[in-house]
């Protein structure tokens, strides 16, 4: 039995839960997330509580439990907080501001890096170097964050570029000079 799928998932007295077959649609003060699951694993609501369970113990099945019970948890997990992902630009030069709703990036390059957020994802912008990405979905915050980083990834000398908050970068010797 999977560790992870076997937990119960609680859920916050503002959420909702609507389980349709394999549709699940989850609405709190946030916003609300659906998602349709794959076969193979069955979502129960009891009380306060959903359980996700397999329906045969299959390989297939036993693959997919604890992936459903995470996809579920964090949907519930969403729309009651939401999630954030921190990002710190470093480099002489290099900047970032929000212009409407799109993030404009400098990152020495000939052009600015624009990126237009899809819905349901915020930028903030914190002393032109730290950028914040936020929505209810935690796959697209990773996946738009990831997007951002991959724009100018931190290199090893200097380490400028794009990095997440906290992210420790390994850092190489330059050249050693004649002796």
């Amino acid at each position: 039995m999977s560790r992870i799928g076997k937990r119960p998932i609680p859920i916050p007295a503002k959420v909702s839960i609507t389980i349709d077959g394999q549709d699940v649609q989850v609405k709190g003060p946030k916003g609300e997330l659906s998602r349709t699951l794959p076969a193979g694993v069955v979502v129960v609501q009891e009380g306060d509580t959903v359980l996700v369970n397999r329906k045969n113990d299959s390989r297939l099945a036993r693959e997919r439990h604890g992936l459903c019970r995470t996809l579920v948890a964090n949907m519930v997990e969403g729309v009651a907080n939401g999630y954030q992902k921190r990002l710190e630009i470093q480099g002489i030069g290099y900047r970032a501001q929000v212009q409407g709703r799109n993030l404009n990036l400098s990152l020495g390059y000939s052009h600015p890096v624009v990126f237009e957020p899809p819905s349901g994802i915020d930028f903030a912008v914190e002393n032109n170097t730290n950028v914040i990405v936020s929505g209810i979905d935690k796959e697209l915050v990773g996946n738009m964050a990831a997007r951002i980083r991959a724009s100018r990834p931190p290199e090893p000398y200097k380490g400028k570029g794009v990095r997440y908050a906290g992210e420790q970068i390994r850092r190489k010797a330059g050249k050693s000079g004649k002796k």
